[in-house]
This record gives structure tokens, C-alpha cells and sequence, in this order.
């Protein structure tokens, strides 16, 4: 005939067992998972100094309308006017000589691209990163890639 007692000692034995090994720390609380920032775009290399697009080299933010005067084809005055910014938006003007270009993006990731050349210039707008655009012969270049944060970039290059 089989002990009874033999259950009971086990459970008893179980309980002890599974007692001794608990921690008698209150238990710590887990900090509740965050949603991770977006991380920050890369700084410009110029800033937000327009001074230094007076070359016709330039990276730099701009976060409201300006008017950045620069070197343009064969060494003539130009001027690049931004005349709107906000959160993926940007909206400008470029004169040389008599010439006249407009460009302007909005949406997540667009800009616009602009070379100018002594016998006139050319647009396109779309989808753009923020990668410095080529430099092109007798050309300067001009990229305006919006942002989400109401700042845009812009790319100045000559050769």
C-alpha cells in the first residue's frame, strides 16, 4: 500500500525549495521602451553662414528667406534669393545677368536643382537627398533639398 504522506512531503519540500530561491527585493520596475528621435541630419559644412557662398562654393541651412549674392558663369554677379522655408518647403529665385530661374519643392525629401551657364539655365525638382551635387564645366550649380525641421539645405557649386 502506497504512503500518503509521500505527496504531501513533496509539495512541502517544492514550496521550501521555490521560497529559499525568490529575492526578497522589491522588484524593479523597467523603464517603458521610448520611441527612438530620428537621428539629426548631418551639419552642413558651412553652417549657416551665407558669407561663404560668395565664391560659388557653399553647403549651408537656412531656415528663412534670404538673398546670398555669389559669383555666377564667367564671374558674373548673381544673386540666389530664398524666398520661403518651412517644414519640407523651399521656394527661390536665382538672377544672373538678365537671366531669371525659379524653383520651389515641398514634401518629404524634394528639392531642386539648378545649373546655371553663361547662355541661360535649367530646373528640375523632385525627389533629392541631401548629397552635394557634382560640380559641371563653365556651370554652377545650385540644389535646395527641403527638411521636416523647416530648415533646407543648400548646395552651391562651381567648377
Amino acid at each position: 500500500m502506497p504512503n500518503r504522506g509521500w505527496p504531501l512531503a513533496l509539495t512541502a519540500l517544492t514550496t521550501l525549495t521555490l521560497t529559499a530561491c525568490t529575492s526578497s527585493a522589491e522588484p524593479t520596475a523597467t523603464p517603458p521602451a521610448s520611441t527612438p528621435s530620428p537621428s539629426p541630419s548631418p551639419s552642413p559644412s558651412d553652417g549657416n553662414d551665407i558669407a561663404a557662398c560668395t565664391d560659388g562654393d557653399c553647403e549651408i541651412t537656412v531656415t528663412k528667406p534670404v538673398t546670398i549674392r555669389l559669383a555666377g558663369p564667367d564671374g558674373r554677379p548673381t544673386t540666389l534669393s530664398v524666398t520661403d522655408v518651412g517644414p519640407n518647403k523651399i521656394e527661390y529665385e536665382v538672377k544672373s545677368g538678365n537671366g531669371r530661374s525659379k524653383g520651389g519643392a515641398s514634401g518629404k525629401g524634394q528639392g531642386c536643382l539648378t545649373v546655371l551657364r553663361a547662355n541661360g539655365s535649367g530646373n528640375s525638382c523632385g525627389p533629392l537627398t541631401d548629397t552635394r551635387p557634382a560640380a559641371q564645366q563653365d556651370a554652377v550649380v545650385i540644389q535646395a533639398t527641403t527638411s521636416a525641421d523647416g530648415t533646407a539645405t543648400l548646395h552651391v557649386v562651381s567648377p
